[in-house]
């Protein structure tokens, strides 16, 4: 299966979630090519933007884990080819 690149966007609204998204990013650190946290304390939320590189299978299988923990939003973005 061919390799995408893309971004994966996470804002997460519960801290307690904090945890369990740090813990499935070390999962999936043979994908992650780069990773930038805000935490935006104004707001109570944390926003975070993940550079990847692998199959849609494994970016799907991280943005799904990633998507089930309460208090997490994700979406992302790949290239076509």
């Amino acid at each position: 299966m061919n390799k995408r690149i893309g971004v994966v966007a996470i804002i997460v609204e519960k801290r307690e979630s904090v945890e369990m998204v740090n813990r499935l990013l070390s999962e999936f650190g043979e994908i992650i090519v780069g990773r930038m946290g805000v935490p935006y304390k104004e707001k109570h939320v944390s926003v975070i933007s993940i550079i990847v590189d692998g199959t849609t299978d494994e970016i799907g299988a991280l943005t799904g884990k990633l998507g089930r923990v309460e208090g997490v939003t994700v979406k992302s973005a790949l290239t076509k080819k």
